[in-house]
């Protein structure tokens, strides 16, 4: 039974998984919006509210607990506290969307864009 278990795999083990969702939310706060297929968007919308959250508080244990996620990229970290934290300062949630498009050609796999609002 699956009881509590409400992470998706993705056919992978686990420090590929996170490895995936790290490229994922580097990938979003460098851009602002990527193409990815739908369960990777709706998994990917939880990590990055997360890091966002701790982000608007701006002090130094949090910045060290989000390079501690997303690994010591520099440039990227300054983004999310300096530009995109302060954007959502008084927003108490909900800073991405998930906007679904049509199945992929190749494959047919459900396809999404994902975006800070």
């Amino acid at each position: 039974m699956r009881h509590g278990n409400n992470k998706r795999k993705f056919g992978r083990v686990r420090k590929v998984r996170v490895a995936l969702l790290n490229s994922l939310a580097l990938n979003l706060i460098v851009r602002g919006k990527i193409r990815t297929t739908e369960p990777k968007a709706k998994e990917l919308r939880p990590f990055i509210e997360k890091l966002v959250t701790r982000a608007k508080s701006g002090n130094t244990a949090t910045r060290r607990l989000v390079i501690s996620k997303i690994g010591n990229r520099c440039p990227e970290v300054k983004k999310l506290f300096e530009i995109i934290a302060p954007k959502y300062a008084d927003r108490k949630g909900g800073y991405t969307r998930v906007l679904k498009l049509g199945a992929r050609k190749s494959d047919g796999a459900k396809m999404a864009i994902i975006e800070f609002v």
